[in-house]
C-alpha cells in the first residue's frame, strides 16, 4: 500500500491555537510504531502546480495565497496566520491528494496523511481550509480523463460546504456529506446527499443512517470514491458536537471500506478533522482507520 505524507518545515502557530498541527507528524509516527504501515509504504507528497490548482480556484485567490496578499478578513475566515511554511504545506497537501487518487486508481486503495479541506471555496478559504484538495483532484482527474465519475463520502463532523459549492453543479460527481446539523458551517451548501445529524448522536443511530445512505453512492457507479474520514465525530472532540465512541468510528470505517471493496470501487482516503483533548485520541482514531484498511485490503 502507498500512503502519502507531507515532508515540509513544521508549521508554527501561536500558543494555544485551536488547530492541532502536531497531529500530522504524530500520526505518521503512530502508524510506524504500531506497525500498521512500514516506512516503505510511506511516500513524500508532490506539490500541486498553479495550473492544476486553478481548476478549482480563481487566479486572484490563488496568487494572493501564494504571495501573502490575503486581507485580514480572509485570514480570519481561514483561522491560520499566513506564512511561507503554510503555503508550502498547503501545496504539498493538495499534491498528496492527487498522488493518492492516482495510486488508488491503480491499486484500489491509497491515502494521504493530510487533507480533506472541504471548507475552501473557489475564491476564499474558510475553517482551516485554504485550497480545496478534493475539488482540485477530482477536476484534474476528469479533465485528464483518468476517471469519468467520482464520489465523495464526507464523514467529517462538519458539512463540506466548499466541496458542494465548487463541485455541486457537475453531474459526474456525487457528494455525500453526513454531519452535525448545528455545527459549523452554519450556512450549508447543499450536496447531492446531505444527512443532518442532531447534536451528540451516538453510535447506533449514526451507523444505521450510514448503512442506509451508502447504497446511493454505490448506485451512482463512481470510478473512484474519496473518503473524507474525519475523526471529529468522536465524543471526546472539542469541535465535533457528536458522540461516537472509538468503537463506533471503527465500525464506521469498516462499513465504508467494506462496501466499496465489495463493489471493487477504488478508494482514496483523506484525514479530515480531529480536535480531541488530548490530541492523542485523535491520532489514535486516525491510525485506527489505517489499521482497518490493512485488515480489509491486505488480510
Amino acid at each position: 500500500m502507498k500512503v502519502f505524507y507531507i515532508n515540509r518545515k513544521p508549521l508554527r502557530l501561536p500558543p494555544n491555537h485551536r488547530f492541532p498541527v502536531k497531529k500530522y507528524t504524530s500520526l505518521k509516527d503512530e502508524l510506524l510504531s504500531q506497525g500498521i504501515l512500514s516506512s516503505s509504504e510511506l511516500y513524500e507528497s508532490s506539490e500541486v502546480t498553479r495550473e492544476i490548482a486553478l481548476l478549482a480556484h480563481t487566479p486572484e485567490y490563488y496568487d494572493a495565497v501564494i504571495e501573502g496578499r490575503l486581507d485580514q478578513r480572509m485570514i480570519r475566515q481561514i483561522g491560520l496566520p499566513w506564512s511561507q511554511s503554510l503555503v508550502a504545506r498547503v501545496l504539498a497537501s493538495v499534491g498528496s491528494a492527487i498522488d493518492s487518487s492516482q495510486e488508488a486508481l491503480l491499486s484500489g486503495i491509497s491515502g494521504h496523511l493530510s487533507g480533506g479541506t472541504h471548507h475552501a471555496f473557489s475564491d476564499q478559504g474558510r475553517g482551516f481550509c485554504i485550497f480545496n484538495d478534493l475539488a482540485i483532484t477530482i477536476l484534474h482527474l476528469l479533465k485528464n480523463k483518468l476517471t469519468q465519475r467520482a464520489a465523495i463520502v464526507d464523514l467529517d463532523a462538519h458539512q463540506g460546504n466548499g466541496n458542494a459549492a465548487i463541485l455541486g453543479h457537475h453531474p459526474e460527481i456525487f457528494i455525500f456529506s453526513m454531519h452535525g446539523e448545528k455545527s459549523y458551517p452554519y450556512r450549508k451548501v447543499p450536496s447531492t446527499l446531505d444527512i443532518d445529524l442532531p447534536e451528540y448522536v451516538e453510535d447506533n443511530a449514526y451507523l444505521h443512517l450510514l448503512k442506509e445512505a451508502l447504497p446511493q453512492v454505490v448506485n451512482f457507479k463512481p470510478d473512484i470514491v474519496f473518503y473524507l474520514a474525519g475523526v471529529d465525530p468522536l465524543k471526546d472532540d472539542r469541535l465535533g458536537k457528536l458522540s461516537l465512541s472509538m468503537k463506533g468510528l471503527e465500525h464506521r470505517d469498516r462499513i465504508v471500506l467494506e462496501t466499496f471493496r465489495q463493489h471493487q470501487i477504488p478508494v482514496s482516503i483523506a484525514m479530515g478533522g480531529g480536535y480531541a483533548q488530548p490530541i492523542d485520541l485523535t491520532v489514535k482514531a486516525h491510525a485506527q482507520t489505517y489499521r482497518i484498511v490493512k485488515e480489509i485490503y491486505q488480510p
